[in-house]
């Protein structure tokens, strides 16, 4: 295992060997390349600092920050992909959340969203409601989530996904009336820090080629809760 650095370009890296690269991602940079897009990824960012091709195995969307995993080759890529659901043991959120106008709309303290998702002409992910559903392709989504700190008008909450939908934990906590703060696109209608409140902290999972279990721990910023406890801002 390496120790930490930084890329040139704020990724920071965690760890790195012949198959495998985790770094943390900064918020604003996009996890790989889509068509027609020029901006700068993630993937790109990474295969330029180590001067080898890297691989995409799971996303994070472009406001989101946190923990990622890379692969360093194909036959690695592969790997983990086809084994994604036996190797990944822990993959952890935490969001900065607004609270609802009604305490009756409040999540409780801990649960699992299952409402289905649908998207829209954009790829934009959304909970139709009961009436529409027919209307719309769906797939399976699970979010389980449990209450950190709750606030006067903001909350933190840690979430997993035991689906890896595009947009899943939003659309989820933006149809139970819990937007996360800073995330225009679903309704929020706070932005106290100027990015989607969103974060990926914590990854577990069993090495690919050397079987060896790796954990990955990156906080949120502390910031988030003392914003909950009316200390920040």
């Amino acid at each position: 295992m390496e120790k930490t650095r930084v890329s040139k370009n704020r990724l920071r890296i965690l760890y790195e060997d012949r198959w495998i690269c985790v770094v943390v991602k900064p918020a604003g940079l996009l996890s790989c390349e889509y068509p027609k897009s020029r901006e700068k990824t993630a993937r790109e960012v990474l295969s330029r600092h180590l001067k080898k091709d890297v691989f995409v195995v799971h996303r994070l969307d472009r406001e989101t920050s946190g923990v990622m995993l890379f692969a360093l080759s194909a036959e690695a890529k592969k790997k983990i992909m086809d084994d994604w659901q036996k190797i990944v043991h822990e993959r952890l959120y935490r969001a900065l959340v607004e609270n609802p106008r009604s305490v009756s709309k409040s999540l409780p303290n801990s649960g699992r969203i299952a409402e289905p998702l649908a998207y829209n002409a954009f790829h934009r992910a959304f909970v139709p409601r009961k009436e529409d559903a027919k209307k719309f392709k769906t797939v399976s989504a699970l979010t389980d989530f449990q209450f950190i700190l709750r606030g006067k008008t903001h909350s933190l909450v840690e979430l997993s996904l035991e689906t890896g939908r595009k947009n899943q934990i939003r659309a989820h906590l933006a149809f139970h009336s819990h937007p996360i703060a800073g995330d225009q696109a679903y309704r929020a209608k706070t932005d106290p820090f100027h990015r989607l409140c969103l974060h990926a902290r914590s990854l577990v999972f069993e090495h690919p080629f050397t079987n060896q279990t790796l954990s990955f721990l990156c906080e949120e910023s502390a910031a988030w809760e003392q914003f909950v406890l009316g200390k920040e801002k």
